[in-house]
């Protein structure tokens, strides 16, 4: 929030005089309901990995078909980026996330009864839309309501829900492959998740940025006395929000012709590449196609494969809760520059252990894979959802969010869809070697454009685009006026 002091937590007015431990439980609880969009993208993620198996051998899918199904919601998730920031500006962070769980739900009901391949297909792309559009706002809507020094950790829910997402989708494959069931109960279990979020909702308070960009300054501060802060605090926060609201009346696409002025245009560009590198590093390769991965490893039955990647998803969760107690600590730039270099040293070695061959190419597979994800899991996994809610001034945050996720995902998709193709023309080890080089290109990347917003208000993040000054270090300072 716009005050390095500001501590809020959650419930009602009536908890204003709250201890300090109680204010901040409940903002951790508002952010773990809001963070539960996280867990539907994570859980939709991984849960075809294993669920492909199956499809492959009840549908006879060619290589291509194969490719086709695991990606194919993410071509609707690229709708669903897109679509998400006018939703966002228009009807507000919990109304627009409600909609996408009633979405998402009805999807997931509609994947585990699809009677031929292209239902199937159709539902895989219901179920991308609506996560591919939380994924952009429930980053926003906690970067919102959250004090500027507790912001990393709790922006972090969301990649830590996805993770954990990611990990239960992995057990779930599991129990149902040795119930012998199938991939329809498995692509179903997806619409639980959705249906918590549907009931948390009515829990947590509505953005009270969003509120103040409509002119509701009475709810803007109910919803900041139900965060918990003092009057004191309130009506400190409303006064800085009124004043950067001064600035952010407009729609969603005059919002995209301001990102595209001098200034923000390099949040922009910050935002974007922080998406395609993401993806470029080669993540949803493992997180797909972890099982077929190992199968070529030399693991060859469905339930081995899947064991394997079920002990990934465990560590990737493990590493994401690392990250939570130290990205406000260490900051974005160092983790997503150690990151990048860690996960470089590990796409080298999986090169290696493919082209080399060994009688144990299992295990050494499924350890480098452990230090690839952990790499990934404490840098890029939660930095680039953290950032990209984070670097866009309010009047434009729906709109560069949006953007940034819709490249994000458009990265995603080709990586996945273009996986097996690329192991047939350079094979695994070629493959792993040309993820390598995309780790170098965003260390580079990270390098020369990234700067670190650690502790930084969301106003001071605004100052530094407006004011260009070095891209290492962000001031602090008053908001400038225009």
């Amino acid at each position: 929030m716009a005050s390095n002091n500001n501590q809020y937590g959650a419930a009602g007015g009536a908890l204003n005089s709250a201890p300090q431990s109680n204010r901040n439980w409940l903002i951790y609880m508002i952010a773990g309901i809001a963070a539960l969009g996280g867990l539907l993208f994570g859980y939709d993620t991984g849960v075809i990995s294993g669920a492909i198996l199956y499809i492959n051998q009840d549908f006879h899918l060619a290589s291509n078909q194969t490719e086709m199904v695991v990606s194919i919601s993410l071509l609707g998730a690229i709708v669903g980026a897109l679509v998400a920031g006018p939703m966002n500006d228009a009807l507000g962070r919990k109304t627009t996330l409600a909609i996408l769980g009633a979405i998402f739900c009805i999807g997931a009901l509609y994947s585990g009864v699809a009677p031929d391949v292209w239902h199937l297909i159709i539902s895989r792309i219901i179920v991308g839309f609506g996560f591919g559009a939380a994924a952009s706002i429930v980053p926003v809507y906690i970067s919102e309501v959250a004090p500027a020094h507790l912001r990393g950790k709790l922006v972090t829910f969301n990649q830590l829900a996805i993770t954990i997402g990611i990990a239960v989708s992995y057990g779930v494959d599991l129990l149902f492959a040795h119930a012998g069931m199938g991939w329809r109960p498995m692509l179903a279990v997806a619409a639980i998740p959705s249906i918590m979020l549907l009931l948390g909702l009515f829990f947590i308070p509505e953005s009270p940025r969003w509120l103040g960009l409509r002119n509701r300054w009475r709810d803007a501060r109910a919803a900041l006395q139900r965060l918990g802060g003092t009057e004191a605090d309130v009506d400190q926060e409303l006064s800085e929000i009124r004043q950067a609201a001064r600035q952010e009346r407009g729609t969603f696409w005059q919002s995209l012709q301001t990102l595209l002025r001098p200034g923000l245009r390099l949040a922009l560009i910050v935002g974007v590449g922080l998406g395609v590198f993401q993806q470029f590093v080669g993540i949803n390769t493992v997180i797909y196609y972890a099982p077929t991965i190992f199968q070529s490893a030399g693991l060859s039955s469905a339930t081995a494969a899947i064991m394997a990647t079920s002990l990934v998803g465990v560590v990737n969760v493990l590493a994401t809760i690392v990250a939570t107690f130290i990205i406000d600590k260490i900051g974005r730039r160092p983790l997503l520059l150690w990151g990048s270099a860690i996960m470089v040293a590990a796409l080298i070695a999986l090169g290696a252990i493919f082209a080399l061959g060994s009688s144990h190419m299992g295990l050494l597979v499924l350890l480098a894979l452990f230090v690839y994800i952990i790499a990934f899991a404490i840098s890029w996994g939660g930095i680039f959802w953290l950032m990209s809610a984070e670097i866009f001034p309010t009047r434009v945050r729906a709109a560069g969010s949006s953007i940034s996720s819709f490249a994000n995902w458009a990265a995603n998709y080709v990586v996945s869809a273009t996986f097996l193709t690329l192991v047939g023309l350079l094979g695994q080890s070629g493959t792993f070697w040309l993820y390598a080089a995309m780790g170098v290109a965003s260390l580079l990347f990270c390098w020369f454009l990234v700067p670190e917003t650690k502790g930084k208000s969301l106003e001071d993040i605004e100052r530094y685009w407006q004011q260009g000054v070095d891209r290492v270090e962000i001031p602090r300072g008053p908001v400038p006026q225009t």
